[in-house]
Parts: structure tokens; sequence; C-alpha cells
């Protein structure tokens, strides 16, 4: 019998974190509250024969938006053409204007073949830091209350709301905790670490400044208690790679960012670190 390509159900993304872990993906000890909220019906798998054979995602972020993570194939699975029919099956079904994806640089010409573009490469910067907290009041734990001011910042960082995954993701927890810079009532930058698998990972880290951007990163750091530390950048962001060397992280993994139809006119130099990955 043929594989079912279905969408993936809430038990089933947590099989997926499984397999982004085993395949050295490092993802965030409680990533699937928010990366669900973001878009329910963003997740999918193939099911051959009873088991779990490919997963993909396209999570949307609003009409026009949508990004794609977690294309992968079960081991036993792969060489078949299951995951590539699982990947014609979502992207077939996906109505947003534009998708984008963090694909490895290996299979930059398989998404080009799907219609993909690249944009510019990604890098992964990782190491052991300690740093000092900086002694500034205007850096605050980001608590419930400036949540709406938040999402509000962040949409000149995101070609689609998504508000849904910024109401999670900001929630206060013992493996995540975010922080914001506000001067005057005015939110000028804010960060979030989480702990992972291996270490902590930063993202977003979003600021007006590289000033502000360092501030915001020691703060996480500090509130982490320091130790291995991951950083996703735009490579084109020359002040992210310079906070990188400061604080002596190294490049130990690259992406591709391509889109699928018109590529959004982001804030590059503002963006010190990429979300995630997986959902952008």
């Amino acid at each position: 019998m043929p594989p079912i390509f279905r969408k993936a159900t809430r038990a089933e993304l947590d099989t997926m974190l499984e397999w982004a872990a085993r395949e050295g993906w490092n993802p965030g000890l409680d990533d699937a509250t928010p990366f669900f909220a973001a878009d329910p019906d963003g997740y999918w798998v193939a099911e051959d024969e009873g088991r779990i054979a490919a997963a993909i995602s396209i999570v949307r972020y609003g009409e026009d938006y949508a990004f794609l993570g977690f294309y992968m194939a079960h081991p036993d699975f792969r060489g078949q053409g299951i995951g590539h029919g699982l990947w014609q099956k979502a992207l077939a079904e996906t109505t947003s204007a534009t998708v984008g994806l963090d694909g490895v640089v290996a299979q930059q010409e398989n998404y080009r073949k799907s219609g993909f573009a690249y944009a510019h490469a990604n890098f992964r910067y990782g190491g052991e830091v300690s740093c000092s907290e900086p002694p500034s009041s205007e850096l605050v734990e980001v608590s419930p209350v400036h949540i709406p001011s938040i999402i509000e910042y962040d949409r000149r960082f995101s070609p689609g709301q998504r508000d849904a995954f910024l109401k999670e993701w900001l929630r206060p927890l013992s493996s995540r905790n975010s922080v914001a810079l506000i001067r005057n009532a005015e939110i000028l930058g804010y960060g979030t670490i989480r702990t992972c698998r291996e270490g902590h990972k930063i993202g977003p880290l979003f600021a007006d400044t590289e000033t502000n951007a360092d501030l915001i990163f020691r703060k996480l750091v500090t509130v982490a208690g320091g130790g291995q530390i991951f950083l996703d950048i735009p490579e084109p962001n020359a002040a992210a790679r310079a906070l990188c060397d400061r604080y002596n992280l190294k490049p130990v993994f690259e992406t591709a960012r391509m889109y699928r139809g018109p590529a959004p006119d982001l804030p590059l130099s503002q963006i010190y670190g990429i979300t995630t990955f997986e959902l952008g």
C-alpha cells in the first residue's frame, strides 16, 4: 500500500522533535507547545503501514507567508521517495504567496528544483560564554504585561504575524526566559534564551543597535548562568558576527535561507539572532 500523507497530531510533533534531536539539530526542551500554537495545521507526516516514515512542517504566519522545516525521513524509510512525496503534498496544499526555509547547504539544488531561490547564508555560532550582567535598569525580564508591546515590535522582523507563537514563546518557563530593553516605554530590542538538549540557544535576538544587542545578549547569558551558548545569525549582519567574535563563539553549522515566491525585505542589520531554523 502507498504511504498516507496527513496532518500530524500534537503528540507526533513530539516525535518530530525527537527526530530533530537525533539529527543533531539540538531543539529546545520545551519547543513543542509554542511550535504547535504557531499553526496546529502546519505539521505533516507520512504514515507507512502504521509507522511514521517522514515528516515536514509548513507553518503559516497569516495569509501570505509560511515557513518550511522539519523535513526528515526515518532512517528505515530513506531512499524510497516517501519524504519527497510528502514534500510535494504539503507544498501543493499551501496557499501562501511566499514560503521560506533554512536548508542545509547540500540540499540547495533540490530546493531550487521546487522553486526556492537563495537569499543569504545563516550561521550557527556556539561556544562557552561567561560574562558579567550589564548594569541597566532598562533591561527587564519579560512578563505577561510586556507581551503585547513585544508582539508589536516583532512585526518588523517577520513577514507575517506570529502572535499565537509569541504568546507561548514569551511565556516564562524554567527552561525559557525572555529579556526586553525598554526605554521611555518603548521596546528597543528583545531576546529569548532556552535550554536545549545541549547548552542554551538564544533566539530571537532583535535590537535597534549593536550596543543594545550586546546588552540583551549579556543579560540573557547571565539569566541562563552562562555555559555553552548557541546563536543563529544571518551572515549579512556584520555586527552580529562581531558580537559572536567578542564572546568567542565559533561557527558550527550553516544553512541557506531560501524563498519560494517574493522574498521579504527584512531588516537583517537588526536581526542578531534568528528565532529558530525550524520556524524562521
